[in-house]
């Protein structure tokens, strides 16, 4: 499929001889974001672990400081006075095996999911359905909880999930195209130090292998990992 001539331009002003700072990567995403709506800008980063083994899956959160510039909508599930306080906190919608039972039917029409773990045993049977999606509440996250309200507040709030995929790769959203470049590169450093920290003991050689900085429907812009 031939390429826009939109989508041309704004490759055009990058530089493929260059790999780029996350500073200078982000004051160029900006550029080559789409004038039409205000673009999310992501990050996509090859790490040297290997997936399969399950002491070099690289899985967290971090809370950005400037947030995403969406409002996530989440559910929980949860009942009693959890599922009273999740609605306090803002949740999109909240119930127990009404709700499971909505899932489990294909309604995904969500960002996130939170749990009570009482619930866990019955959510657990959603598996086909969120874990594909990357939806399937987990306590490694903070997504199985007593305190659903807290989690709810938190991911509206700004925190984001990021998981290495099969081919050991990293994507996570650093906010808009709107912001300024200041707030883009916080926030890119904030889940950027969260994944090193995160580096398995048994990764060899260089963690971060490859990067990019990118916009909805726009080029890629090379990070340059030795900076990380």
């Amino acid at each position: 499929m031939a390429k826009s001539k939109v989508y041309e331009a704004a490759a055009a002003k990058i530089d493929r001889d260059k790999v780029y700072t996350s500073a200078e990567a982000v004051v160029l995403a900006k550029e080559t974001g789409s004038k039409k709506f205000d673009s999310t800008v992501e990050v996509a980063l090859k790490l040297s672990v290997d997936p399969r083994k399950a002491d070099q899956m690289v899985r967290g959160t971090v809370m950005l400081p400037h947030g995403t510039g969406k409002t996530a909508r989440v559910v929980v599930f949860a009942t009693g006075p959890a599922a009273e306080a999740a609605i306090a906190a803002g949740a999109d919608e909240v119930g127990g095996a009404d709700l499971i039972a909505k899932v489990a039917g294909g309604w995904t029409a969500f960002d996130a999911a939170v749990a009570t773990p009482e619930l866990m045993g019955q959510v657990g049977r959603l598996g086909k359905v969120l874990g594909p999606r990357g939806l399937m509440p987990n306590p490694k996250t903070g997504t199985v909880t007593p305190n659903p309200a807290k989690a709810v507040e938190e991911i509206k709030g700004g925190k984001i999930e990021f998981r290495v995929d099969k081919h050991a790769n990293i994507h996570f959203v650093v906010g808009k195209a709107s912001f300024s470049a200041e707030q883009l590169d916080e926030n890119f450093k904030a889940a950027v130090e969260e994944i090193v920290r995160l580096k398995p003991s048994s990764s060899k050689g260089r963690y971060i292998q490859k990067g990019a900085v990118s916009t909805t429907f726009g080029p890629g812009i090379p990070l340059d990992v030795s900076s990380l």
